[in-house]
């Protein structure tokens, strides 16, 4: 039995990839349940579990991504959480490799900006998705709430894996908390810490015809045995 778990676990963790492309097909609202209940049996500090969640389907999917796009023509990114200032070193080069990885496959080429900012507003279509996430977190909280949501998202992640779904983190999401919190009736008392699009993968599509590669363990663990 622990074999057969460990084998199981280790293959959901080693076949998930970041979905970008989805069939226009919504998901049993049955299967979206079970997904999110797992994701609910995350860890957190003190038992907070300081996640709220709203999920869209159908038609209010549509007008979350109609109204985003708006948006964006009218208003400067404001997220809740600040995003990096800077990416240097091994992080600069792993978020390069990415982006390489990603372009390449859906044949943007080198030096094109123009296309590439283009794949970068499919952020906020969802990449099509016909359902999204908002994550929120109780402000009083803090950092801690926010690491207890990046937890949940994680499990969330590995929960669609597990139940046959494509989905894909998303902290662009985030990037106009304001506009987030305004559409959705949330209050000021709550952090927007990130989306997550899902639905069922289009696996025909170039965009999902990759998987980033992750560090070695020695690259990222120090040993201290005395």
């Amino acid at each position: 039995m622990h074999s057969t778990e460990v084998e199981t676990l280790s293959n959901l963790l080693a076949r998930r990839r970041s979905c970008r492309a989805f069939k226009p097909l919504q998901v049993e609202q049955d299967v979206v349940r079970q997904m999110l209940a797992m994701a609910g049996r995350t860890a957190s500090w003190c038992n907070t579990q300081p996640w709220q969640v709203i999920v869209t389907r159908g038609a209010a999917t549509e007008r979350f991504r109609t109204a985003y796009a708006a948006e964006l023509s009218v208003s400067a990114p404001a997220p809740d959480i600040d995003f990096p200032t800077e990416y240097q070193g091994v992080y600069q080069q792993r978020r390069r490799d990415c982006a390489r990885q990603l372009y390449e496959s859906i044949g943007i080429a080198p030096g094109d900006r123009v296309a590439s900012q283009q794949q970068t507003l499919r952020n906020f279509a969802l990449f099509d998705a016909p359902h999204v996430a908002i994550i929120t977190s109780d402000r009083a909280l803090g950092a801690y709430g926010a690491v207890d949501c990046g937890g949940y998202v994680a499990n969330l992640l590995l929960a669609a894996e597990a139940l046959g779904l494509g989905a894909i983190a998303q902290a662009a999401l985030a990037s106009y908390s304001s506009f987030v919190r305004r559409h959705f009736g949330i209050g000021d008392d709550r952090l927007v810490v990130c989306g997550v699009s899902f639905g069922y993968a289009d696996h025909e599509s170039p965009a999902n015809g990759f998987q980033t590669t992750r560090a070695a363990t020695q690259e990222l663990v120090q040993w201290h045995d005395e």
